[in-house]
């Protein structure tokens, strides 16, 4: 059966997230006079990194709320276990304003989009929440772009569960086997949504290769032709 919508990841899929957070956090440790706490900005934003993967795994596994994983967080790069969670909050809104304003698509998102406008539905799948991506998605000017966003925050359900990509092609009224899904993670996203039944594309923008078991493209410039050939049939396509 042909596909007919696409689902789509969000951070480091569509949206620079990782650029975002570096570029963020840096100016931000700037304006909190953090910057000598660690032997340099880059062994900051590697804490900073390795902490938010933690404390988004404990959240993931049930380990407290949405909220409190920030917290978490924020009281760990600190040293500050005392923390309130005011202070804690205060912290971490301090260091938004600083992400958001490095926010930006990735060049190729736009453009691709339109590419498929005519062909494909559009959906979101993230494993976030609503709340963020929802704002996230209107604040970069496409929102409109997509049908449904659906957040595993709200699901109760995340990434690569089969249940998170069901009940985003639930949101679309359509069949697993009439979805693709693309995302930057090759488990959680590709793997994740193959074994849902959708198609599962791995968007390997670093190039790193070596999973021949899945449909990986280095760019989505590479889309278009990936989904109109339909090659789900037959061996994973690789591009770049």
């Amino acid at each position: 059966m042909a596909i007919r919508a696409v689902l789509w990841d969000i951070d480091d899929t569509i949206f620079d997230y990782a650029g975002a957070d570096r570029a963020g956090m840096r100016a931000h440790l700037a304006a909190e006079g953090l910057l000598g706490r660690y032997g340099s900005v880059e062994d900051a934003l590697a804490r900073w990194k390795e902490l938010t993967e933690l404390h988004w795994r404990r959240y993931e596994a049930g380990g407290g709320d949405w909220q409190e994983q920030r917290r978490g967080r924020v009281r760990d790069f600190l040293g500050r276990p005392g923390l309130t969670a005011g202070e804690a909050d205060d912290w971490f809104e301090r260091y938004v304003v600083h992400y958001e304003a490095a926010w930006e698509l990735f060049p190729d998102t736009v453009p691709v989009l339109d590419l498929l406008a005519d062909d494909y539905r559009h959906g979101v799948l993230s494993n976030s929440s609503l709340h963020n991506q929802d704002h996230k998605l209107r604040a970069l000017g496409v929102r409109d772009r997509f049908e449904a966003v659906v957040c595993a925050v709200e699901l109760g359900v995340a990434k690569p569960a089969p249940e998170a990509f069901h009940a985003a092609c639930t949101a679309l009224d359509l069949r697993p086997c009439e979805v693709a899904y693309v995302g930057d993670h090759p488990d959680i996203d590709a793997r994740g949504a193959d074994g849902a039944g959708l198609t599962g594309i791995w968007l390997d923008r670093a190039d790193t290769g070596g999973r021949p078991d899945l449909k990986r493209i280095t760019s989505l410039r590479q889309l278009p032709a990936l989904l109109r050939a339909d090659t789900r049939f037959g061996a994973p396509s690789t591009f770049g």
